[in-house]
């Protein structure tokens, strides 16, 4: 539940949705750039619509329209699995649907009809599309229900779902995400459950679009784009309903892309000098430049520790700025993780590599290490950089560089996320239309702008590589009026959650967290997730859950061999208890 000074406001606002469902709703054409007066999709839930499983005593409905006007009628629905202990329900004339009414008796495990939470997944990697489920499967959702939860599964555009004449890149992701958490407010009275109990919980691009949602709750970036589409914006009585949510699960969230060019180079590109980052190329120029950016971006955050101290970057002898307590914090985390693999493992271990993607035909490699010597010889094997104390198991790590190099190497080119010819994958979450990727990254273009002339000097640069390229992506606008920043800002969670921007305070933020990540993923930052964690913890949020864990990359990232599903479950769970 929310709860606590912090959550005291989404309470509020939550509140509100919880009285009778009825028909207010904003309307709009099925085109997101203009509106009509009439709805297209009615967004009430049809209580005479249920199916039953009874092998597994579960009623559900499949693709529910979550808003009156949707731009992609493929994606914008949603599917709700219910246990059966929360509906009683009695066969329709037809022989296959029922009618059902809540169950305020009926309970599963630690909840009941009146408590039971709704968990949301959100599969986008990548930004991608999450599509809707198109029939029922019980193993899919089996776990979430027998342990009492309500499950339910949306559709929702992404970077990969656009059309010819449809553009679904950013902010539409998160834009149906919300949307679907206000269809479950606008329903409130023909479903179990608590509408105030609703948890997110996704991985990578997933887990950036859930941690977005997590701290934009009814935030006004979002306003023009869910009436666009016809989402549940009052109650019968006029009431405002609220896409805030309770919690957030996510797992290595590629997010806070507005700086991520920056903080790659400085975390793990300056270490690095082949590719993109070889010697005699305009691009190792720009990797030096963009790690030398970071340091103001960061300090300029005001980030602070959990004794207040202000976190912030030095310049070192040797390197980009390696020093200050910034520096020593993330160092931190980084000891931290290792002892927690020291402490949860047991020798011998054996380390499996990961093989090529799906159809390559490339598998992984295992190592053994019969002692932690062996262990810590194979790490320290090109410069020692972690030292182990036997007699207490533990370790202390003196070099960043020295871990990077070993555990984290910069598999992405210079220009990571923003890529300078916008080839990346970020690039086409911004895109302007199909196949129309953009730049999106004005400290990037700033970058550009204040080295262009040295850049130009190299054999291997190329004009449209320029700052002007980039300032004539950031004046395009979208179909409903907004430009490169407005969406860039409602992509970045610290934009709600810090006070270095703008939207500071200007939302409801979740109250409860768990963020997990994989220590050794090449695909972001360490920086990404440790920002997220502090900017939340400065922001007033108690309920934090942090961990990075050692030996883990871009995966659902769990201590100890721990199992994602059920650890998620767990965590749910204790919030609820509390």
């Amino acid at each position: 539940m929310i709860r606590g000074a912090a959550g005291a406001a989404a309470l509020t606002a939550i509140g509100v949705a919880e009285g009778a469902a009825g028909t207010a709703f904003a309307s709009s054409s099925s085109t997101s750039g203009s509106s009509t007066s009439s709805a297209a999709y009615s967004i009430a839930l049809d209580s005479a619509a249920w199916s039953y499983d009874a092998t597994n005593d579960v009623y559900y409905q499949i693709g529910k329209m979550y808003v009156a006007n949707p731009a992609a009628t493929d994606y914008e629905n949603l599917s709700i699995y219910v246990p059966g202990a929360y509906l009683t329900a009695t066969l329709n004339s037809d022989g296959s649907t029922y009618t059902a009414t809540v169950n305020k008796k009926g309970t599963v495990g630690k909840y009941s009809a009146q408590t039971a939470p709704f968990v949301i997944p959100v599969n986008t990697p990548g930004y991608a599309g999450q599509a809707p489920a198109t029939s029922y499967s019980y193993s899919s959702v089996s776990a979430y229900l027998e342990a009492g939860l309500i499950y339910v599964w949306p559709g929702l555009r992404g970077r990969d779902t656009s059309t010819s004449t449809r553009n679904d890149a950013a902010p539409w992701g998160v834009t149906d995400l919300k949307a679907s958490v206000r269809y479950l407010r606008y329903n409130r009275d023909a479903l179990p459950g608590s509408t105030n109990n609703i948890y997110l919980f996704g991985m990578s691009g997933g887990g950036a679009q859930d941690t977005v949602a997590g701290t934009s709750g009814d935030s006004p970036l979002y306003t023009p784009y869910l009436r666009s589409i016809g989402a549940a914006m009052q109650d019968a009585k006029g009431r405002p309903l609220s896409d805030a949510v309770d919690g957030v699960m996510a797992w290595c969230p590629i997010t806070s892309l507005h700086e991520a060019n920056l903080s790659y180079e400085w975390n793990m590109g300056q270490f690095f000098s082949t590719s993109t980052r070889a010697s005699g190329t305009w691009t190792s120029a720009y990797s030096a430049d963009l790690a030398k950016a970071w340091p103001n971006y960061v300090n300029n955050l005001g980030l602070r520790d959990k004794h207040g101290k202000r976190l912030q970057l030095s310049k070192s002898s040797s390197g980009t700025y390696l020093a200050g307590s910034y520096y020593d914090y993330v160092m931190e985390v980084i000891t931290t993780s290792l002892n927690n693999f020291l402490s949860d493992t047991t020798f011998p271990y054996t380390v499996t590599t990961q093989g090529g993607p799906p159809g390559s035909g490339q598998t992984g490699t295992s190592t053994t290490y019969e002692t932690v010597a062996d262990y810590f010889a194979a790490l320290n094997s090109s410069s020692t950089w972690a030292t182990y104390d036997s007699a207490t198991n533990t370790a202390t790590i003196s070099s960043l560089e020295g871990f990077v190099t070993s555990q984290k190497s910069a598999s992405k080119p210079v220009g990571a996320f923003d890529g300078y010819s916008r080839g990346q994958t970020e690039n086409n979450v911004f895109a302007m239309g199909l196949d129309e990727p953009s730049h999106f990254a004005p400290l990037t273009r700033d970058v550009v702008k204040a080295n262009q002339a040295t850049y130009a000097t190299y054999s291997d640069w190329d004009s449209s590589y320029g700052y002007a390229e980039y300032d004539s992506d950031f004046a395009q606008k979208d179909a409903v009026g907004k430009d490169i920043a407005w969406r860039v800002d409602a992509y970045n969670p610290l934009y709600y959650i810090s006070p270095a921007f703008g939207g500071y305070r200007q939302s409801q933020v979740a109250p409860n967290w768990r963020i997990r990540t994989g220590i050794a993923q090449t695909d972001t930052a360490n920086t990404t997730e440790i920002n997220v964690m502090l900017a939340l913890e400065n922001y007033g949020i108690k309920s934090m859950d942090f961990a990075t864990v050692w030996a883990e990359g871009h995966t659902e990232a769990e201590r100890a061999g721990g199992d994602p599903t059920t650890n998620f479950i767990d965590w749910v769970a204790s919030i609820v208890a509390k």
